[in-house]
C-alpha cells in the first residue's frame, strides 16, 4: 500500500490494510487536524519519522534542543486554541522537554508531547535511557500513558486530543514503545476529537446578575487560557454596558484591548500600586477564566485566603479550581467561551453606581503607562521609550513574546496589547521562552510582525534556534536586553544581601557576531536614539533578526534603581 493513500477518514476500506503503528500514528494526527509539529529527532521513533516523510500535509519543525522544540509547541497551541505537538527521543530527549509540558500546565494549554520509548520487552531494566514517564510527568500534566499495544493506539491518540482540549487545557504525555511503533496491525481510526466545555445555568446567570445589582466597587479580574476572538469580543461588550473595570491576571494582557475605557491595567510583577490597592477596596470581584494564582494575587495578598473581604464570583472551566484556593460568594464552572457568551446576555436593568470608580481606574491606567523620565546618570538603552517606540508603530495583530527577567517589566507596562492571542509569555516564568515561542509565531504568522524580547540570560536558554530560525525563514525580530546579570535576581539578592554579589553577572558573548555567524541579521544599539532605525533595518531585512540593547545594569526595573 501506498502509505500516502492510508486512511484520513474513520470507516474507509483501507482501515483493513496493514500499517506500522508509526503509520497509524501519523494518521491519526491528520485526522484530528494536526498541520505542524515541532521535533528533535530519535532512533527511538523512526518508524513515525519514516511516515512523516510521505505526509506532507504536516509541517515537521526540527529544533536544535528538546527544550526549544517543546516550547514552541506550547506557543503553537496557545496561538492556535488546539494541541501543541512535540516529538522527543527517549531519557535526555524527554527530560528536556519537560520544561515545555510544565509550562503548558501552569499557563492551561493544550498540547501533546510524544516520546520515543525502549522496547517493551526491556521495560524495567534500567535499558538504555529508559524512564518511567507516568511517574516522570504525572504532576506535570493531565494525563500520561504508555500505549503498549499498537491496536490502541487510535484509541489513545483520540484521548490524548480530547484530554488536552477540554475543561481547563493542559498538556498530555503519550509514551510510544519502539516495538509498538514498528508493528504492523489492520486497525481502524478513531474519529476526530471534539473539545467540551462546561456552561453556566439560567440559576447561575440569575444569581450574577444580582450580584452586580449590589455592587457599588465592582472590578472583573480576566485570565486563563484559549480566548477566542468572539469571547474576547463578548467580554469587550459584557465590560462596555456595564462600565466595569476589567484588569488582567499575569501575562493575560491581551484578552482585552487595552485602548478600551473600561481597561484598569495587568495583575503582574510590576502592578500598578494604585491597581492593587482598588482591588483590595473593591466590594466584588468577578474573576472569569484565571485561577487567582499567586503573581496575580501578590502571594494571595490581594485577597484573603480562604474567604476574600470582597463577595467573589468565581467562574472556570475546571470545577476543581472552584474553591481549592478561595471560597467564592458565587462559583459557576463554565469554560472561557460560554463564560464570555453568558456575559454578553447580562443587561443592566437600574442606574450604574460605579462609573466614577470605573473612569478613575482608567486614569490611573493611563498615567501609570506615562514613560517616565530617566535618572540623569542612566547609561545605555532607555528600555521605557524604546517600548513606546514600538507600542506607536507595530500593527494591532502584532505578536509579542518574552522569557523570564526583569527587564518584561518595561514591556507589560509600557506596551498595550490590542488583540487576543498577540501575547505569548509564560506565566511559570520559563526563562528562555521567548525565542523559541516567536519562531512558532512567525511560522504560524508569517504576515505578522513578531518581536521577542529575551535578557540576556534568558536568551541564552537557547541562542542555538536561530540556526532553527534561519532555516525555516522565521524573520521574527528578537531584543536582546543586554544588562551584564540575571537581572530578577540580583534585585532579590540586593534586597536580601545588599553589596555581596553572587553567581548573578554573565559574561557574554558578541551577541551580534552570533547572530551573523548563524546568518540571521544583527545590530548593535547603545542609545534609545538609535532604536528606531535600527528597529527599521532589521525588519526590512527579510531575515531572522537580533537587535543587542546594551542597557544601563544599575536601572534593575522601571521603577527602582540599585545603588553605586
Amino acid at each position: 500500500m501506498n502509505n500516502t493513500e492510508s486512511s484520513l477518514t474513520p470507516g474507509n476500506a483501507t482501515q483493513n490494510a496493514q500499517r506500522s503503528g508509526g503509520r497509524i500514528l501519523v494518521d491519526a494526527l491528520r485526522i484530528h487536524g494536526v498541520d505542524r509539529l515541532f521535533c528533535v529527532p530519535g532512533e527511538s521513533y523512526l518508524d513515525v519519522l519514516n511516515a512523516l516523510h510521505d505526509t506532507p500535509e504536516i509541517d515537521t519543525i526540527v529544533s536544535k534542543h528538546e527544550g526549544a522544540a517543546s516550547n514552541m509547541a506550547e506557543a503553537d497551541g496557545k496561538l492556535t486554541g488546539r494541541p501543541g505537538i512535540c516529538f522527543v527521543t527517549r531519557g535526555p530527549g524527554a527530560t528536556h522537554a519537560s520544561c515545555g509540558v510544565h509550562i503548558a500546565f501552569q499557563d492551561s494549554t493544550p498540547m501533546i508531547l510524544f516520546i520515543g520509548q525502549v522496547a517493551r520487552e526491556h521495560r524495567g531494566r534500567e535499558a538504555f535511557q529508559e524512564v518511567d514517564y507516568v511517574q516522570m510527568f504525572g504532576p506535570l500534566a493531565k494525563w500520561v500513558a504508555e500505549i503498549d499495544d499498537i491496536r490502541r493506539i487510535p484509541e489513545f491518540v483520540a484521548r490524548a486530543f480530547q484530554c488536552a482540549t477540554s475543561g481547563r487545557p493542559g498538556p498530555v504525555v503519550l509514551a510510544l514503545p519502539e516495538d509498538v511503533l514498528d508493528g504492523s496491525a489492520a486497525v481502524a481510526d478513531a474519529p476526530a476529537y471534539r473539545p467540551v466545555s462546561a456552561a453556566a445555568s439560567a440559576e447561575d446567570e440569575a444569581a450574577l446578575a444580582a450580584e452586580l445589582a449590589k455592587a457599588r466597587r465592582p472590578l472583573v479580574i480576566v485570565g486563563g487560557s484559549n480566548w477566542s476572538t468572539q469571547a474576547a469580543a463578548d467580554l469587550a461588550e459584557f465590560a462596555a454596558a456595564w462600565n466595569l473595570p476589567v484588569a488582567c491576571a499575569f501575562r493575560r494582557q491581551d484578552i482585552m484591548d487595552n485602548r478600551n475605557d473600561q481597561y484598569a491595567g495587568h495583575m503582574s510583577l510590576g502592578i500598578n500600586p494604585r491597581l492593587a490597592e482598588r482591588v483590595r477596596q473593591a466590594d466584588l470581584v468577578l474573576a472569569v477564566g484565571t485561577r487567582l494564582g499567586d503573581i496575580t494575587t501578590d502571594g494571595y495578598n490581594h485577597l484573603s485566603v480562604p474567604q476574600p473581604a470582597q463577595r467573589l464570583v468565581h467562574i472556570h472551566a475546571d470545577a476543581n479550581e472552584l474553591g481549592r484556593v478561595y471560597q467564592p460568594a458565587l462559583a459557576i464552572n463554565a469554560g472561557v467561551t460560554n463564560a464570555a457568551a453568558m456575559l454578553r446576555r447580562l443587561r443592566p436593568t437600574a442606574h450604574l453606581a460605579w462609573n466614577e470608580w470605573t473612569n478613575a481606574a482608567r486614569s490611573d491606567y493611563l498615567a501609570f503607562t506615562e514613560v517616565p523620565a530617566v535618572d540623569p546618570s542612566y547609561q545605555g538603552v532607555d528600555m521605557g521609550r524604546v517600548v513606546n517606540m514600538l507600542d506607536q508603530s507595530l500593527p494591532d495583530e502584532a505578536v509579542l513574546t518574552n522569557g523570564a527577567g526583569n527587564y518584561s517589566v518595561w514591556l507589560h507596562r509600557f506596551y498595550r496589547y490590542r488583540q487576543n492571542r498577540t501575547q505569548l509569555a509564560p506565566t511559570c516564568g520559563a526563562m528562555g521562552y521567548g525565542f523559541p515561542a516567536a519562531i512558532a509565531a512567525k511560522l504560524r504568522h508569517p504576515e505578522r510582525d513578531v518581536v521577542c524580547f529575551a535578557g540576556d540570560g534568558c536568551f541564552l536558554m537557547y541562542p542555538q534556534e536561530l540556526a532553527t530560525a534561519v532555516q525555516y525563514g522565521a524573520p521574527c525580530v528578537i531584543i536582546v536586553v543586554n544588562n551584564g546579570m540575571y537581572g530578577t535576581i540580583r534585585m532579590h539578592q540586593e534586597k536580601r544581601f545588599p553589596g555581596r554579589i553572587s553567581a548573578t553577572g554573565i559574561h557574554n558573548p558578541d551577541f551580534v557576531a552570533m547572530a551573523h555567524a548563524f546568518g540571521a541579521y544583527g545590530e548593535l544599539v547603545e542609545s534609545a536614539d538609535q532604536f528606531e532605525a535600527a528597529f527599521a533595518r532589521a525588519r526590512a531585512s527579510g531575515k531572522p533578526a537580533l537587535l543587542e540593547l546594551r542597557t544601563d545594569p544599575r536601572q534593575i526595573t522601571p521603577a527602582m534603581r540599585l545603588k553605586d
